[in-house]
């Protein structure tokens, strides 16, 4: 068993685009703690957990870190957070 540990922080909006927005806030927020890897954020419907949807590109880059751009991005993956 791994010594790693996973904080999951339940939070309920109506619909799965505001769902995203939200866990995009939240992980542009956090992202400064270097336990975080906001690249790895998804979504679920409160009653299928198991459905995830990604809120950033699920790419890996270098060093085993995720892309911050949305999963839809167009050109070249990303560790800086971009605007839209």
């Amino acid at each position: 068993m791994s010594e790693r540990w996973v904080i999951h922080l339940p939070v309920v909006v109506n619909d799965v685009v505001s769902a995203q927005r939200l866990a995009r806030v939240v992980a542009h927020w956090i992202h400064v703690l270097p336990q975080t890897e906001p690249g790895g954020t998804t979504v679920s419907p409160e009653d299928d957990q198991n459905v995830r949807h990604w809120v950033f590109c699920d790419r890996l880059l270098p060093g085993g870190v995720r892309c911050l751009l949305r999963p839809d991005h167009d050109g070249e993956c990303s560790r800086r957070f971009r605007l839209r």
